[in-house]
């Protein structure tokens, strides 16, 4: 075995430059699975660990405390299929009152809870402590130094209530926004009851609910997996293209690597011969070319995987941020592990098949197809061009590829997927601006204009009058008047957002998907991911609550937003929840050739209470999927072209007797470079002819495949990308991947001397 390990050394150190391509071409691949694996990972498996620690709630279920005894409650605790149970818990829905001190102002879910442990929802205490007295309050933050400041600080509802926060706490099932002691929770008369279940079967946690619950009718049911789609989500929409390009790569570097250990069978023919006849047996010759590809594959995987975990970690911090989830961010062991074994498994795989010829040959058929020149088998192709008006090293070139048709067929498929894994990307590119055009209403929405908080100036001016005051501004087409305001979905714990609009609300920009836009008193329109968060549709009927006020609205529209925790309403359905409320800020749109500034200078002369901003035109979550895939397609276009340098180094030291016979015969060097990069960008127009069909109908998949996992509808002007002259660009980008690749060795195999190149042989 040490010689095999010998022999495969040397020969990595006599082809240092295959070796260096195949070390990088493994790395890049190494770095876009792990970054994948960590994303997978974190989309599931920690949440699943957290629940367990935590025994997180199957469901969470509240009945009208009026309609439901708790000590109907309590036996449910008892019925076939509830593994624990907690509650009865009192709890109320207060509203926090809008002093820009501790808590945003808003609905506030408060439970009244004796301590933090129990037999489901081990609420994890991580600051302070659990509420003991009257006055005292316990608040749900995920775990972040930042929320350290709340601990001792007050809070004051609309309700008249004061409390003093002695602790923070995060519970993975999200049972209440905040907990009070259940003497404190009867002195503020609750008018739900909570309870926590745990089942022995959790496939379908509502149905169990049904069958445990049966003739209580509780109000609302939260159920597990909606908490934990709800953390993974931005994760799972990661998934799809980093998942497509870590296989587009992983696919070039098995086509590379059956390229290189070919490459090396073919022109290490006589070499073979002689090693079998100083003894090696054929399972030992093909062990040689195994471990040398083994080794730099091995390397580049090692350094991959190690800069995969360097890249993964602040993707993982941005894709989890404000999921208010205590999960254990990290990409775990088994991620590490499956991409340094599976990865050099692979490319030993990959070059199981060129290997397997050294494992046949004889040593005499090595000795003798090594010794002796192999007449070309593209010269009856460059014979038939040569009668064509095409310049002699353009003809001579074009019958290159036919010389070597498996070596040429593994180049053209790593430029077929170059020039997807580049389609894919400028597909990202116009899906994600329109996706960010669309969420920031780019063309739509040109000033934001805010009313100024307490802590600023305060307007002089009412609601009406403010709005009458910007479109009598010059250049003002539109103006629609919007409320931010937290309220409360009746049946479950989490607060959502509400923008309840007044104006020209038509005129924002919104991207209707099924149903229509508001229209009217009791209308609301709600983003994909709301709905399928609540399991609701277009149609549905919802009951939005603020402090004691209700109001029933029917869902008429689905709208594209990524937000899950957001309705638009219009402005009857505010005036029902509360009369007297004010808009928060004012959406405005001008004139093609009206000045933003100079807009925002006249408001602010008129009243200097408004605070005019100019409307964002960049969306992260765009910012971001466009930067990643820039960068991977970026690696794997320049894996592709490295595939190329390797097949027209192996042509050019194949062919140094021919370069040597053209060249005694008048070629200069600019003919024998054009004929070479010729002959790969014959390849590089067909790879871009077949390669952007290839990376349209890749593109389509992922974004399907993104928009699925986000919990949105993909609308056609996510998919409808594409333009003639962007895909006429593509397929050269075919030529330019070969070219780029051809281009170095190609001078090099010019600047050869015809006695260089004879002595060579």
């Amino acid at each position: 075995m040490s010689a095999v390990w010998s022999v495969a050394l040397a020969a990595v150190r006599r082809r240092r430059l295959q070796s260096a391509i195949l070390a990088v071409v493994v790395l890049c691949s190494t770095v876009a699975i792990v970054v994948a694996l960590g994303l997978l990972e974190a989309s599931s498996w920690p949440f699943d660990r957290t629940f367990a620690e935590q025994r997180g709630a199957h469901v969470v279920a509240t009945f009208d405390r009026a309609a439901v005894p708790d000590a109907l409650l309590t036996r449910t605790a008892g019925r076939p299929g509830v593994e624990a149970a907690a509650g009865p818990f009192g709890q109320k829905a207060l509203t926090v009152a809008d002093t820009r001190q501790s808590l945003p102002p808003g609905p506030l879910t408060v439970v009244g809870r004796p301590g933090p442990g129990g037999p489901v929802d081990r609420v994890d205490l991580w600051t302070g402590r659990w509420a003991a007295r009257p006055g005292e309050i316990v608040v749900n933050r995920p775990v972040e130094p930042l929320f350290s400041d709340l601990v001792g600080a007050t809070v004051r509802t609309r309700e008249g209530m004061t409390f003093t926060i002695v602790g923070l706490a995060s519970s993975v099932s999200r049972t209440a926004e905040a907990w009070v002691t259940p003497a404190q929770m009867r002195t503020m008369n609750p008018t739900a009851t909570q309870m926590l279940y745990r089942f022995t079967e959790a496939g379908d946690p509502r149905a169990a609910t049904a069958s445990v619950t049966a003739g209580l009718s509780p109000s609302g049911v939260q159920s597990y997996l909606t908490v934990k789609q709800d953390v993974s989500r931005t994760a799972s929409a990661y998934l799809p293209f980093l998942v497509g390009f870590g296989l587009l790569g992983l696919l070039v570097a098995v086509l590379i690597v059956a390229n290189v250990v070919g490459g090396a069978v073919v022109a290490g023919q006589r070499h073979i011969g002689v090693l079998k006849s100083l003894g090696f047996t054929p399972d030992q010759v093909m062990a040689v070319y195994l471990v040398m590809v083994l080794l730099p594959g091995s390397a580049g995987c090692l350094v991959g995987t190690g800069l995969g975990a360097l890249i993964s970690q602040p993707l993982l911090h941005r894709v989890f941020a404000g999921t208010g989830a205590s999960i254990g961010l990290g990409v775990g062991w088994w991620a590490y592990l499956a991409a340094l074994v599976g990865v050099p498994a692979v490319v030993v795989l990959a070059a199981l098949v060129p290997a397997s010829r050294a494992h046949r040959l004889s040593a005499a058929e090595s000795i003798r197809a090594g010794g002796g020149r192999r007449s070309g088998r593209g010269q009856a192709i460059q014979h038939l061009l040569s009668g064509t008006p095409l310049p002699r090293s353009v003809s001579l070139g074009l019958g290159l590829p036919f010389a070597r048709p498996g070596r040429s067929a593994l180049t053209l498929a790593a430029i077929v997927l170059g020039v997807a894994a580049t389609t894919l990307a400028t597909g990202l590119f116009g899906t994600m601006t329109a996706y960010g055009d669309t969420a920031q209403r780019v063309g739509h929405v040109h000033s934001v204009v805010h009313v100024g908080r307490p802590d600023q100036i305060r307007p002089k001016l009412d609601d009406a009058a403010i709005e009458a005051l910007l479109r009598a501004q010059p250049g003002v087409r539109h103006v629609t008047a919007d409320a931010w305001i937290d309220v409360r979905l009746l049946g479950h714990t989490s607060r959502i957002k509400a923008q309840f609009l007044r104006g020209d609300a038509a005129t924002r920009g919104d991207v209707v998907v099924a149903g229509r836009y508001i229209s009217g008193p009791g209308e609301v329109a709600a983003p994909s991911a709301f709905l399928r968060r609540f399991g609701l549709r277009v149609g549905d009927r919802l009951t939005l609550a603020l402090g004691d006020a209700r109001t029933q609205a029917t869902i008429v529209g689905e709208v594209m937003d990524a937000a899950n925790d957001l309705v638009i309403a219009s402005w009857p359905t505010l005036t029902a929840l509360d009369p007297g409320r004010s808009a928060t800020q004012y959406e405005v749109r001008l004139a093609p050739d009206a000045d933003v500034e100079t807009f925002h200078a006249a408001v602010k002369a008129a009243e200097p209470g408004l605070y005019p901003r100019t409307k964002s035109q960049v969306d992260r979550n765009s910012v971001a999927v466009i930067g990643a895939a820039s960068f991977i397609t970026l690696l794997l276009g320049a894996v592709a072209s490295l595939g190329v340098f390797n097949t027209v180094v192996l042509n050019t030291r194949e062919r140094r007797r021919d370069l040597a016979m053209l060249k005694s015969i008048g070629m200069t060097p600019r003919q024998v470079t054009l004929m070479t990069v010729t002959s790969m960008a014959a390849l590089g127009v067909l790879g871009g002819l077949v390669g952007v069909p290839v990376g349209i109908a890749s593109h389509r998949v992922v974004v399907l495949a993104m928009m699925e996992a986000a919990g949105l509808s993909a609308p056609a002007i996510l998919l409808d990308v594409w333009h003639v002259a962007a895909l006429a660009a593509l397929v050269v980008a075919g030529v330019a991947i070969a070219v780029l690749g051809a281009f170095l060795p190609a001078r090099s195999a010019a600047a050869l001397t015809i006695a260089e190149a004879l002595r060579t042989e």
